[in-house]
C-alpha cells in the first residue's frame, strides 16, 4: 500500500486498518508479495488485492494479500471475525507441520 493507514487490530497472522471507505484486512503472510491485480474476491465477495505463488511445479496461484471491505456493509465486528479465522487456519498448518 502507498500510505500506511492507521492499525485498528493485529493478530499474529494480520492486521486490520482503518481506510477512509473500508475497513481492510491484511494477511501478514503475504507481505512480501507483489499485487498482480485487485479484483472482486470470491470467498468474501469484496473488492482485494491480490498476488501470485507458485507451488511445487511451478504452477501459479492467485491469493489475496489485502481485502477492503466497505463500511457502510460491514462492521467491525465482522471483519475480525473473518480475521481471526484467517489467524486459526495459519496455526493450524503452523502446528501440523512445526508441531515443537
Amino acid at each position: 500500500m502507498s500510505k500506511e493507514l492507521p492499525l485498528i487490530k493485529k493478530g499474529i497472522f494480520y492486521f486490520i486498518r482503518d481506510g477512509d471507505d473500508s475497513i481492510i484486512m491484511e494477511d501478514k503472510t503475504k507481505g512480501g508479495l507483489t499485487v498482480q491485480e485487485r479484483s472482486i474476491d470470491e470467498k468474501y465477495n469484496v473488492e482485494a488485492e491480490k498476488g501470485m505463488i507458485y507451488d511445487m511445479d511451478g504452477i501459479g496461484h492467485k491469493v489475496g494479500i489485502r481485502w477492503f471491505f466497505p463500511k457502510k456493509d460491514y462492521a467491525f465486528d465482522k471483519v475480525l471475525s473473518f480475521a481471526q479465522e484467517m489467524e486459526q487456519r495459519y496455526r493450524k498448518i503452523r502446528e501440523e507441520t512445526c508441531p515443537d
